[in-house]
């Protein structure tokens, strides 16, 4: 039996507070970007690193576990957007490889996954 309190908050979601800290870990990341970059993948990287944390919060507040589910899904789709950004931004020596980041975006992930697919076993 899951004798886990409920959330009473978004706050209290523990997927909510891990993106949040990589959308702070984003900023600092992009700080260092080239100023050319400023409107390309600076702002592309931290608009996706934002929208994370703001679809579960949003999700979370919404009345039919549809609508959530919903939201979650777009969660995930900017976490892999994120990824993607993270990868390129790396591979064009803009970002130096980053643990905290990598380690952030694997427990996201897999959580957004488990809550998508709750049905799905691990392998």
């Amino acid at each position: 039996m899951d004798k886990r309190k409920p959330a009473k908050s978004f706050k209290d979601l523990i997927v909510w507070q891990k993106a949040y800290r990589l959308v702070l870990e984003t900023y600092k990341t992009t700080k260092e970007f080239p100023k050319e970059e400023l409107y390309g993948l600076t702002q592309q990287m931290r608009r996706a690193a934002i929208s994370i944390p703001c679809n579960i919060a949003e999700g979370y507040g919404r009345k039919h576990k549809r609508e959530y589910h919903n939201f979650l899904s777009i969660a995930y789709g900017s976490l892999l957007e994120y990824e993607t950004q993270f990868l390129l931004s790396r591979d064009l020596n803009y970002a130096k490889s980053n643990e905290t980041v990598k380690g952030l975006i694997n427990e996201v992930g897999a959580m957004l996954y488990r809550m998508l697919n709750p049905k799905v076993t691990e392998p």
